[in-house]
């Protein structure tokens, strides 16, 4: 159901490519894409495939009376700190952007910091939802409020990019998040009948889940760093529209780990939480090796086909409507220097998990850190050489690098908790 309902997710950077082509506007929309997205990865680490699935795991055994009160209290604290994180992110970004752009680029991202902020916030809903359902092993529910979101943000799209131009697509993600919100409250409070009582008090439940949680977002925050600086480092490329062909060809080339993030990740967290609380460790371990072999075996297949048919995949899919022809040959240039960190890049997902379901969070803040410094150094080096192909280079090196480490790390930590059980 992921990967059928949700390959309408994949069509939106195709649309857009085909809708707007490349220009200075499109290159302030993914900028400014990325300084939220950098906000957004607080949200997405607090609750996709995070420390809250054991965490609401224990409770549901151990104090199942205290759930709608775990539950509710998560859900209070949450949107306070989703608006305020809105209100804060949206004045650091209206500064930057009054510092960066002038004119009719500065008026059209000033435009975009209130809907952006609107959009955090309904992120934050939606994901903590999802994360709800996830832990009630309901994964059906995503897949189809996403398809249906999804629709609904083309569908808007489609309709207002005459009048709106590139505001039209902060706009229709945005309604298309209010949608899939609607949807996903309906199964959880309607079909499911699930309570939650909202309350600012924080069970033990709670306080243990902010103090697992905060290492995954600070490591979380540390690395959605790396598109900004990818988005600034082909500012400095030279080539016009160099944001939008970077990012462009990424999100076609990352559309494989795409697909093992929505039906993989998820299920795989839920299972290893549960064999590493029953203490079955030869089975843990088992679980995290076939899924590395899974993983690795499906994206270097994939890696290979999509090297193949690059050239005729990337004019079918862009070379369209705004889109110039010259363009669509330098992202045909860049895109295999992306398919060489697809493997790497599904490792490093895999074993993130792996530390998460052992509550091993407090890695995270130094491999982000390890994340973010090794691409920022990468940079640099491969964009004299080697340019665009340069900052797609630096990031696939990146993702083999991080993902030996936390393999390294995953045996020491499973290591010592075999040894404390003896």
């Amino acid at each position: 159901m992921h990967i059928v309902f949700r390959a309408g997710e994949a069509l939106l950077p195709l649309l857009l490519a085909t809708w707007f082509g490349r220009s200075d506007a499109t290159d302030v929309y993914y900028f400014a894409w990325a300084v939220f997205a950098l906000a957004g990865s607080l949200i997405f680490s607090a609750y996709v495939d995070s420390a809250i699935i054991p965490v609401l795991a224990e409770v549901k055994i151990a104090t199942p009376a205290q759930w709608p009160v775990v539950t509710g209290s998560l859900l209070a604290h949450t949107l306070c700190l989703a608006g305020a994180l809105a209100v804060g992110v949206g004045v650091l970004a209206l500064g930057w952007f009054r510092y960066r752009y002038h004119g009719t680029s500065f008026t059209l991202a000033a435009t975009m910091v209130p809907v952006f902020s609107a959009y955090l916030v309904a992120l934050t809903i939606k994901t903590f939802f999802v994360a709800i359902l996830n832990s009630e092993h309901q994964f059906f529910a995503f897949p189809v409020a996403s398809f249906v979101g999804t629709l609904v943000t083309l569908g808007s799209i489609a309709l207002t990019r005459g009048s709106l131009g590139v505001l039209a697509v902060p706009l229709g993600s945005l309604y298309g998040e209010l949608v899939a919100i609607a949807i996903l409250a309906f199964i959880l409070f309607g079909l499911m009948r699930l309570k939650m009582t909202l309350t600012l008090k924080r069970p033990d439940a709670v306080t243990r889940f902010a103090k697992l949680v905060g290492y995954d977002v600070a490591g979380g925050a540390v690395t959605r760093i790396n598109p900004v600086l990818d988005q600034l480092m082909a500012g400095l490329a030279a080539v016009v529209g160099g944001g939008t062909l970077l990012r462009l060809s990424s999100d076609v080339s990352s559309v494989p780990t795409s697909l093992v993030q929505a039906s993989l990740l998820s299920v795989l967290l839920s299972h290893l939480s549960d064999d590493f609380a029953a203490r079955d460790y030869v089975k843990y371990r088992s679980t995290v090796v076939r899924a590395l072999f899974y993983v690795c075996a499906s994206l270097v297949a994939a890696s290979v086909l999509l090297f193949v048919v690059r050239e005729p995949l990337l004019r079918a899919v862009f070379l369209r409507g705004q889109m110039d022809a010259e363009g669509v040959a330098r992202m045909g240039r860049v895109f295999p220097y992306h398919l060489l960190g697809l493997a790497p890049f599904g490792a490093l997902l895999v074993l993130a998990r792996a530390h998460v379901a052992m509550k091993n969070t407090s890695i995270m803040i130094g491999m982000g850190i390890l994340n973010a410094g090794l691409n920022a150094v990468l940079n640099v080096a491969f964009l004299r050489f080697l340019g665009l192909e340069g900052i797609a280079l630096a990031t696939s090196c990146m993702h083999l690098v991080v993902a030996v480490v936390f393999w390294f790390r995953f045996e020491s930590k499973l290591a010592s908790e075999r040894a404390a059980v003896v």
